[in-house]
């Protein structure tokens, strides 16, 4: 049986005129009038609720582990648990995402914003967490709170998403995940205009059923440690036009 995709978004069709789409970045971040925004499709919002279910779950079942990954993070170098930053998700919505700690406190202008695996300035439990993908368990607090979802295109920085083209943007039409099918492909190791190619390819494919596929095929990967790249330079991936703000 074919997987559903979603109705706007059958291959060769445009996409219905949308001024959140086609105007620049602040000028279509999501509004905080509800009643103003388009529902998703129901098969969406199935994935979106039991998202939210599993992710209350997972909260309880992995608070054990957190707590420990907590206490390691402390007694390592006593900086911060949590790294937070702004990220973008859902039509261009802007919010802090939640991830341990892996780097030393102020790493990202210490290495200008570039920090490659292996670098000094992750820390040793950090490295472990990077390797295990453990750092990333805290965005369940973001699924929980609406603002992510378990699959879905990673949540990239608004500077960006500022040099998204068009085409590009279409990857706002879902929210952002943890897991994701460009992941499966290369993760690190791809130029980003490929890594978005696949999360197009997905927000035309998005559904509970294609999910569930994607975190079965993510187990294996994760538990290889693969996907990471330890030698890849900043501009070997970013390949975007224009220039980062």
């Amino acid at each position: 049986m074919a997987r559903p995709t979603l109705p706007q978004l059958r291959r060769g069709a445009e996409l219905p005129a949308s001024p959140w789409l086609r105007s620049p970045l602040r000028a279509w971040e999501g509004s905080n009038d509800v009643q103003s925004r388009p529902q998703p499709p129901s098969s969406l919002r199935l994935k979106y609720a039991l998202d939210r279910v599993f992710a209350l779950l997972a909260l309880i079942v992995a608070g054990p582990v957190m707590a420990a990954v907590a206490i390691a993070i402390k007694l390592d170098d006593d900086g911060p648990v949590f790294f937070r930053q702004e990220r973008v998700g859902l039509r261009g919505r802007r919010f802090r995402i939640w991830k341990f700690r892996t780097m030393v406190v102020n790493a990202e202008e210490i290495g200008k914003g570039y920090v490659p695996e292996g670098s000094d300035l992750i820390t040793r439990v950090g490295g472990f967490l990077r390797k295990s993908s453990l750092d990333e368990v805290p965005q369940v607090l973001n699924i929980v709170t609406g603002e992510m979802s378990f699959v879905g295109p990673r949540p990239t920085i608004p500077s960006q998403v500022e040099r998204y083209t068009e085409e590009q943007r279409r990857r706002l039409l879902v929210k952002p995940g943890i897991l994701g099918w460009a992941q499966l492909h290369g993760r690190d190791s791809i130029p980003w205009s490929k890594r978005i190619q696949y999360d197009l390819e997905y927000v035309e494919r998005a559904s509970v059923s294609f999910d569930a596929e994607i975190i079965w095929r993510t187990i294996p990967m994760v538990l290889r440690g693969g996907g990471v790249t330890d030698d890849v330079e900043p501009w070997e991936v970013d390949d975007l036009g224009g220039t980062a703000g």
